[in-house]
């Protein structure tokens, strides 16, 4: 198949510049956009037609994830340094006419990375390392009325300078009822944390993956309790050549590294498609795989941060109010 034969991107208005590094797709109509300026857009129509807004009072958040429930029933992680006001959750249950601040916290050095649920009232959230260098993680077993912290003895130590990237709303993700998986970066090798417990407990494995100051981990799905994949690469030189994708057949315990992706460089999120096949996006371009990332086929070389795909509906976000739809079949 030819890239001239596959479904190409199709652009959206949806009336706001703002940036995106967030997009949760409930089904294939109903989809949830974090974005800069404390903005937000939804469409139930599957993109026919798109609403957007802004957060009352959070002017200063950039809302890196969002957790879509339905129709009306949202959230919105917003990332940035706790001591500045942006360590913040909001929820709506009215399509978004109004939210309601769940949690914010002032102390210092948190910044929020990635934030899922597992059901409606089952959910968690994670920061990068305060000054005791463990991640900082709170869960939540009611709606997001109260989150509580997970004991830092509960959690590995870290590598110096390891932490996550709020790039793509994909560097937490949860499976199933319990299983819940954290891909870093900025140490020396990228890692996959991982809990089968709601994050009471934690194990961390290395994956053969890179990373550094810029580089590491950005993403991660997981298509049921064994098998998942996790992208990443280097931020400030998003063309860089190199191993930038890696799969998992034990739930995250063992990585073995697959091909570069086409094009090349960072990837930021990853998604299943009909078939079992992979997509894969990020600032250089979209990949597509059939063989579990033996090999790739480039896409197009549209840049995108984020990605949510459901039944072969797929819906990528990026800068300045970069919206777009591809149905895969």
């Amino acid at each position: 198949m030819t890239s001239s034969a596959l479904a190409q991107w199709q652009p959206q208005n949806v009336g706001t510049d703002a940036s995106f590094r967030a997009v949760s797709a409930a089904n294939e109509k109903v989809v949830w956009i974090g974005g800069t300026r404390g903005t937000f857009v939804h469409t139930s129509n599957g993109g026919q037609s798109w609403e957007q807004g802004q957060v009352p009072g959070a002017d200063s958040c950039d809302f890196r994830d969002v957790h879509a429930v339905d129709d009306q029933t949202a959230y919105l992680m917003s990332a940035g340094p706790a001591e500045k006001g942006q360590a913040r959750i909001y929820k709506t249950t009215d399509g978004g006419r109004n939210w309601t601040q769940l949690y914010e916290t002032k102390q210092a050095g948190v910044f929020f990375d990635g934030m899922d649920f597992w059901d409606k009232q089952h959910g968690i959230v994670f920061s990068d390392p305060p000054a005791n260098g463990k991640w900082f993680i709170l869960t939540t077993d009611d709606g997001g009325k109260t989150w509580q912290p997970v004991p830092p003895e509960a959690l590995p130590a870290m590598q110096p300078n390891e932490a996550a990237f709020a790039a793509s709303g994909t560097s937490l993700v949860v499976q199933g009822k319990r299983n819940v998986w954290i891909a870093s970066g900025g140490g020396t090798v990228g890692r996959v944390f991982r809990s089968t417990d709601r994050g009471k407990t934690w194990a961390v494995s290395n994956t053969p993956l890179p990373a550094g100051s810029a580089t590491g981990l950005f993403g991660l799905r997981f298509f049921n309790e064994k098998n998942g994949m996790a992208v990443g690469g280097n931020y400030q030189q998003t063309t860089q050549t190199g191993p930038n994708a890696a799969i998992s057949r034990d739930g995250g315990r063992t990585w073995q590294a697959v091909s570069p992706t086409d094009p090349p460089g960072l990837k930021e999120a990853v998604a299943l498609l009909p078939g079992d096949r992979l997509l894969t996006i990020g600032p250089s371009g979209s990949s597509i795989s059939a063989d579990q990332g033996q090999t790739w086929q480039r896409l197009d070389t549209e840049g995108f941060h984020a990605l949510a795909c459901v039944k072969g509906t797929c819906y990528a976000v990026g800068a300045k109010g970069k919206v777009a739809v591809q149905r895969f079949k």
